[in-house]
């Protein structure tokens, strides 16, 4: 539910990227003669094969990474994909885009997709709940978290722990913030980082296509943060990547809040959303 209400958050489709989404659709036989004109959102089920999510085929076609495109891939039952597939996530995370080799040829598909994953915290799904209690063998828990190799973890920015819910909770409007008022929240933040790309002759769109060099150039940070930034990577042992993942992070939240530069309290949120534990 949360993954479909993420999807809608997403700004509208420019026409440039409506064309673009309508072609890789139509080439993989998923249209029937219709403009996409919203962001894509795929869940395809952790039952299915290597070349349904990768693409592939004696003739290459779109796999779901690539029909993702612009839009959400959401994976629930992370663990559970199979290795192979897991693993071969990296390259369109980190280069947005998937090449796939075949005897007749090579094709390179974009895959420029929001990865949403879901996971429960161990096999029996109780690990942390006050009213259930784990049933999981020690060696269930250390072969559930290999399924998720260090690489992977690395690439994905956001990690949030989310509990149970009330049941009371349910059945009620809730008082939080609206999805209007947070996607226009959103699309401010998404226009701030376009004029900055734009003043700076950067031919992409968000904060996660920033390069090391951009941060470099984009991205600012005052002594004492830069301080802090340094100590906090050290004593969490963050990798390069990781690194650079804290400050785009950062960045984008510093833009939600409409701020020029970015400050301690953004790092500090930052690095709260890299994974408690490693894998």
């Amino acid at each position: 539910m949360l993954a479909r209400a993420f999807s809608q958050l997403l700004p509208d489709l420019s026409l440039e990227e409506v064309l673009e989404i309508t072609g890789i659709h139509s080439v993989a036989g998923s249209t029937q003669g219709e403009l996409v004109c919203f962001p894509p959102f795929r869940a395809p089920h952790h039952t299915s094969s290597y070349v349904s999510i990768i693409g592939g085929g004696t003739y290459p076609k779109p796999g779901e990474v690539t029909l993702a495109h612009k839009g959400v891939l959401f994976l629930d039952e992370f663990p559970e994909f199979e290795k192979r597939v897991i693993e071969s996530l990296r390259q369109p995370l980190e280069d947005n885009i998937v090449s796939i080799s075949r005897a007749k040829g090579t094709a390179v598909f974009p895959s420029n997709f929001i990865l949403v994953a879901a996971m429960n915290p161990c096999p029996c799904g109780n690990a942390g709940s006050k009213k259930r209690a784990c049933i999981c063998k020690p060696s269930d828990l250390d072969r559930y978290k290999r399924k998720l190799s260090g690489p992977i973890i690395d690439r994905i920015d956001l990690w949030v722990s989310v509990g149970n819910v009330d049941y009371k909770k349910l059945s009620g409007e809730g008082d939080g913030e609206r999805s209007e008022r947070i996607k226009e929240r959103i699309i401010k933040a998404r226009e701030i980082q376009k004029a900055r790309f734009q003043k700076l002759k950067r031919n992409i769109s968000t904060n996660s296509e920033m390069n090391v060099k951009d941060l470099g150039i984009m991205v600012n940070l005052g002594g004492k943060v830069r301080d802090m930034l340094d100590d906090s990577a050290e004593r969490l042992g963050l990798s390069a990547r990781a690194y650079h993942r804290v400050i785009k992070i950062a960045r984008t939240i510093a833009d939600l809040e409409n701020s020029e530069n970015v400050e301690e309290n953004h790092i500090l949120e930052a690095i709260q959303y890299r994974p408690k534990v490693n894998n």
